[in-house]
């Protein structure tokens, strides 16, 4: 009977003993540590829970003052991923409840906190204590009372009168708010084209920034104009006033003798179409005169007062021929004339000169001035 009973009972420590060595010796994974800093930990101690959602993944190990801030030393399960930009924030449920450190925001992807990782104050939050907030309020009160603010009844009168005249303003004070909240709007609508607005003018002030020498040149030189203009200023005033003057009378001459200037404006416009529609003509002429005026000067004979040439006996000049060339380059023979039939057929009908016999000189006198081109000759 005892050996039954001594058999169940063996096993049954043998179990116990296998169990607890395969707790003692199954491997785990040690948990995470990483500290954060918050500027004051009220109401947090070590072992306070430490929460993702609202879910305990670990607690608080140690807390320690360092000057202005406070090292607290997190722990929780390595299995839990948390952002390694993670923040921590102290959160109280209710006014008397125990407070516990909230990590957030929920791991989604990405790099993860490891241990011995650290958050730093600036992604850290406490809660605001509600005797901070009591004592903000005694002081605003204490400032705004009679003796502070409203001390002679400053701000009584004031809110008197800010009273009286918003009394009746209620449809001015909508529409005031209404026109606010549609202008915010615009502004949001159009951030791009004002944040492009600011970009524009950082590039034009680097630009100016980097080319300070320039601006500076430039701000110099205006300076000098300026004050160069100053000095003279009455000079460019009593010149602005002569001009004054001089366009009076210029308009006043042109008032005065409108129908001959108009007269002369029109004159002017013939004379300029001619000189258009001979253009040709003129061109010829500016560049055959002064070959000709040389050969002129050059065949005139000032002793005997004529024009020596040299007669071409084997190919005499036709006089139909030069006074045709001499109207084509004047413009009077156009269209069917140009070929200068009718003259020819005039000079054929005149009568022939009888010739001259050599070493007889014709009668009659000789005219030194050339019709009176040259003008008389003593």
């Amino acid at each position: 009977m005892s050996n039954r009973r001594t058999k169940p009972l063996a096993l049954l420590t043998a179990l116990a003993l296998v169990a607890a060595l395969t707790y003692v010796l199954w491997p785990r994974t040690e948990p995470a540590r990483v500290t954060a800093y918050f500027p004051r930990t009220v109401g947090i101690y070590p072992g306070s829970d430490v929460r993702v959602l609202g879910v305990r993944i670990g607690e608080v190990k140690k807390i320690t003052p360092e000057g202005g801030r406070v090292r607290v030393e997190l722990e929780y399960d390595a299995d839990r991923k948390v952002p390694a930009d993670a923040q921590a924030a102290i959160i109280n449920s209710s006014v008397v409840s125990d407070r516990y450190v909230q990590l957030l925001p929920v791991y989604r992807s990405g790099p993860v906190l490891r241990d011995g990782d650290e958050i730093p104050e600036s992604r850290t939050a406490v809660p605001v204590e509600l005797d901070r907030v009591f004592d903000s309020l005694h002081t605003t009160a204490e400032a705004l009372g009679p003796d502070g603010a409203n001390k002679d009844g400053a701000l009584s009168r004031l809110l008197g009168v800010s009273a009286d005249n918003l009394d009746g303003q209620g449809k001015n004070l909508h529409r005031m708010v209404g026109d606010l909240s549609e202008a915010v709007t615009t502004l949001s609508d159009g951030r791009t084209d004002l944040f492009g607005t600011v970009r524009n003018l950082q590039v034009f002030t680097a630009a100016l920034a980097a080319d300070d020498k320039s601006v500076r040149s430039f701000n110099t030189s205006l300076a000098k104009v300026a004050e160069q203009l100053a000095g003279e200023r009455k000079d460019l005033a009593a010149a602005l006033k002569h001009l004054g003057t001089a366009l009076g009378d210029v308009s006043a001459f042109v008032k005065k003798n409108k129908k001959s200037l108009t007269s002369n404006v029109e004159g002017l416009s013939k004379v300029t179409k001619v000189l258009v529609t001979q253009r040709a003509a003129l061109e010829e002429l500016l560049e055959v005169a002064p070959t000709g005026m040389s050969n002129l000067n050059n065949a005139y004979n000032p002793s005997a007062g004529t024009l020596d040439t040299r007669n071409n006996p084997d190919h005499p000049q036709d006089p139909a021929s030069l006074l045709c060339s001499i109207l084509k380059t004047t413009g009077e023979t156009t269209g069917e004339k140009t070929d200068c039939k009718d003259l020819r057929d005039l000079f054929d009908s005149l009568p022939e000169v009888p010739e001259v016999p050599d070493g007889t000189a014709a009668p009659g006198t000789v005219d030194r001035t050339l019709g009176g081109i040259l003008g008389a000759r003593a």
